[in-house]
């Protein structure tokens, strides 16, 4: 955790509970905990609007691929026709 051991996590501690005093310190990190907690659920909220931003994307790319196709088909000339007669050999 942002490589704080545990001693140091306890003097931290310490230290708030002589600064803010008995009462402060539980308001503190309830207040500290409710802040954490919204900022998780707006980075999650941000973060699914961009799969569904990336979804829509793929879909509508894929979209005009499938429309683009036969487009490219179409332009495509064949080199060799069945139907066109070989020149006879003498």
């Amino acid at each position: 955790m942002f490589g704080i051991g545990m001693p140091e996590l306890l003097l931290i501690l310490g230290l708030a509970l002589i600064v803010l005093g008995p009462k402060k310190l539980p308001e503190l990190a309830r207040a500290l905990g409710k802040g954490m907690a919204e900022f998780r659920r707006a980075t999650d909220e941000l973060k699914d609007e961009f799969r569904q931003m990336e979804r829509e994307i793929e879909d509508s790319s894929s979209e005009t691929a499938a429309k683009d196709e036969p487009l490219i088909e179409s332009r495509v000339e064949p080199t060799v026709s069945a139907s066109t007669p070989e020149p006879e050999k003498k």
